[in-house]
């Protein structure tokens, strides 16, 4: 005990320039960020993996740009059934061994793409689906244990530190994808993801007990989200968000399909003939796809590192979660009201840039916050289903979006810049409504009996509701 008090206290001091780190917090936050860091490294690998893939092998008919947009629509349709199929999970297993079934089915997944890639079978559409799917409750099974883990004030000091380590990884995660091939790089996921689940268990082992034992008790996610004003109307904001982003990621990847079109155009190898030349072309396409993809994950990651570490505690200290709420729709309207008037792929990659890397660090950190003081069930269901279901219907409706404006209206790539512009206005409408409400909710407080007892958010609406609601049945 000793031994393991005195190494927390030295990763409280290597900490403390960064975060408010109180004593014994040390090596489990480091522990943390270590998780998370595995997590998105592997993320980022994989989905460099994914973009090659998708770009280079349109099927059905249509281009792997427009394909990638419509194939969130079957994911869409997936969650469905997967997200009940998960909320039975949870109610049958403790968080721990919860997370350690989900990662090591992930596991099998990776090293099948990877046999079935290697003999020459095209999995692009199925891995870019399988990828969409599993990553999304990869990311928020940790921020869902996290939100367990750590009580309200541990969570407000400790979250915008153990979420450097993601922004760190998803740093480090494209460099790796530079050095190896497309199918090589989902083993190296795979072993990185080893790495995850290892720390997971070492963080659990060091976990109090009581903590470890509880249950996860409650209504399904759909049923938690769909029955409380509060949640739908933060579910709603997430949705509409994603269309947005789904929209803007259709633009970026239509320009650099196009640049690498440009680059290697169908006339390229005259030398070669038939299904040879086609291979060929083919993979100087996506090679250069996936180097530019590469890059723009290091730049994203690397701005949102340093937002992360020396500007998300300070801005949402001094202008709150409410205020904070409007820094990603007014950044996001400046860059799309660019790419309607301006236009072209340097753009749209400064562009995508800002939004990016202001949704993975204030954005993150805001949404994450949220969760902190709610129930167990809304942790791990209501906040699944929304990190799931409500992120990929967004995307499904930005696919929609898409086929409409480019199949029935004609629209370009400006145009869809513009479909975006009028639909930010609206999701700060949203974000505006959620937060007069969170307003209105903190006059409540204030009278009661307990003024130590205060949410920190929308989300405690229903936590205390269910509470009172179970108390009397």
């Amino acid at each position: 005990m000793p031994a393991r008090a005195a190494r927390s206290r030295t990763w409280e001091r290597l900490l403390k320039p960064f975060s408010n780190v109180q004593p014994g917090e040390g090596a489990r936050a480091a522990l943390m960020l270590l998780c998370i860091f595995l997590i998105m490294t592997a993320y980022y690998v994989m989905k460099t993996a994914r973009e090659g893939l998708i770009l280079t092998g349109g099927t059905f008919g249509l281009r792997g740009d427009e394909l990638k947009t419509y194939a969130t629509g079957a994911m869409a349709l997936l969650l469905i059934v997967l997200v009940p199929a998960y909320d039975m999970l949870a109610d049958r297993h403790r968080r721990i061994r919860l997370i350690n079934l989900s990662y090591l089915l992930l596991l099998a997944s990776l090293i099948a793409f990877f046999v079935l890639g290697e003999a020459g079978v095209p999995i692009g559409f199925a891995y870019f689906v399988w990828f969409g799917l599993v990553s999304a409750f990869m990311v928020a099974q940790f921020w869902s244990y996290a939100t367990d883990l750590y009580n309200e004030d541990q969570g407000k000091r400790l979250f915008a530190l153990i979420a450097t380590g993601g922004t760190l990884g998803a740093i480090i995660g494209p460099h790796i994808a530079k050095l190896a091939n497309t199918f090589t790089l989902m083993l190296i996921g795979a072993g990185l993801l080893v790495g995850a689940i290892i720390l997971f268990n070492v963080i659990e082992h060091r976990a109090p007990r009581e903590r470890r034992d509880k249950e996860i008790e409650g209504p399904g996610g759909f049923a938690l989200v769909l029955g409380d004003r509060s949640l739908l109307m933060i579910a709603c904001l997430l949705l509409l968000t994603n269309v947005v982003n789904s929209t803007g990621e259709y633009l970026l990847s239509h320009a650099v399909s196009e640049h690498a079109i440009a680059l290697v155009p169908d006339s390229s190898h005259p030398e070669l003939s038939g299904a040879m030349r086609e291979a060929v072309i083919g993979e100087h396409r996506r090679e250069i796809i996936k180097t530019f993809y590469s890059n723009f994950f290091i730049w994203v990651n690397a701005l949102s590192f340093v937002i992360q570490a020396f500007l998300v505690s300070r801005v949402i200290k001094r202008i709150g979660v409410r205020h904070a709420l409007f820094i990603l729709p007014v950044i996001a309207f400046g860059a799309y009201w660019a790419i309607g008037m301006i236009g072209g792929l340097a753009v749209v990659r400064l562009a995508k840039t800002a939004e990016n890397a202001t949704d993975y660090s204030i954005q993150n950190t805001v949404w994450q916050s949220l969760f902190l003081k709610s129930d167990r069930a809304v942790k791990y269901k209501a906040k699944a289903t929304m990190d799931t279901f409500f992120v990929r219907a967004g995307d499904a409706i930005s696919a929609i979006v898409v086929a409409l404006g480019i199949h029935q209206f004609g629209f370009g790539a400006r145009e869809l810049a513009f479909v975006n512009v009028a639909l930010i206005i609206v999701w700060m409408g949203i974000a505006f409504a959620i937060s007069h409400a969170h307003r209105m909710l903190q006059r409540e407080v204030q009278h009661e009996r307990h003024p130590m007892r205060r949410p920190s958010g929308l989300i405690y609406h229903y936590s205390r509701r269910h509470r009172d609601s179970a108390a009397g049945s």
